[in-house]
């Protein structure tokens, strides 16, 4: 089926962002007349949805710690809109019903996968104190969803092949942080059992066996 690169393509950037990508596919199919956008996508109320939706990820993405409960809160919601954007694309190219379900699980594993990237490396930067990494993070996820639904429209399976690179380093980036986010939770894990240690007394001797303390 002529549409799997760009469900493949649009599963991982739902991942990242899905309501970005319904906005995108439905302003194409909507004022760019791409054949392959599904109709449903360019009717006025979801296009005003998918940008309520957009607004909300965009100011959360740029908190830190708050984008990581935004990614937990969606880690339902990316790949089932993904699964639903891929099957609305296969129903639309009249596909078999074996097709339209391969579809699907296409789009919502890959969105998936992607999410749980993009969680994991969220977490990874959210060790560090500073908001500025997951502002520049954040932005990096905006143009990079942008630029490849623009592609992927246009060149479908160009843009499919750079998606599954950036799933695959994504994946790589992931690993790598993971040491990271361990040392950060243990080192709060102690901070944590310092604080509930009762404070030293200084200048005062601890008290003997058998001895009434002062």
């Amino acid at each position: 089926m002529s549409a799997i690169p760009l469900i493949f393509t649009s599963g991982w950037a739902s991942g990242i962002n899905s309501y970005a990508v319904v906005l995108l596919l439905g302003l194409y199919g909507r004022f760019g007349h791409v054949a392959q956008v599904p109709p449903l996508l360019e009717k006025p109320g979801v296009l005003a949805a998918a940008a309520v939706g957009f607004g909300c990820q965009f100011l959360a993405g740029k908190i830190p710690y708050l984008d990581s409960v935004w990614d937990l809160v969606h880690t339902a919601i990316r790949p089932v809109m993904a699964g639903a954007v891929a099957t609305l694309m296969a129903h639309h190219a009249h596909s078999s019903p074996a097709v339209t379900v391969a579809a699907a699980l296409l789009g919502g594993g890959t969105a998936l996968a992607s999410h749980g990237v993009k969680t994991g490396v969220r977490m990874g930067i959210n060790v560090s104190p500073e908001p500025v990494s997951t502002i520049v993070a954040s932005l990096a996820e905006d143009l990079g969803v942008t630029g490849i639904m623009a592609f992927a429209v246009v060149h479908p399976l160009p843009a499919a092949i750079i998606a599954a690179c950036l799933l695959a380093a994504g994946v790589a980036l992931v690993i790598l942080l993971a040491s990271r986010i361990r040392r950060a939770r243990r080192r709060r894990r102690d901070r944590r059992h310092a604080a509930r240690a009762e404070p030293a007394q200084p200048g005062r001797p601890a008290p003997q066996p058998g001895q009434r303390p002062s």
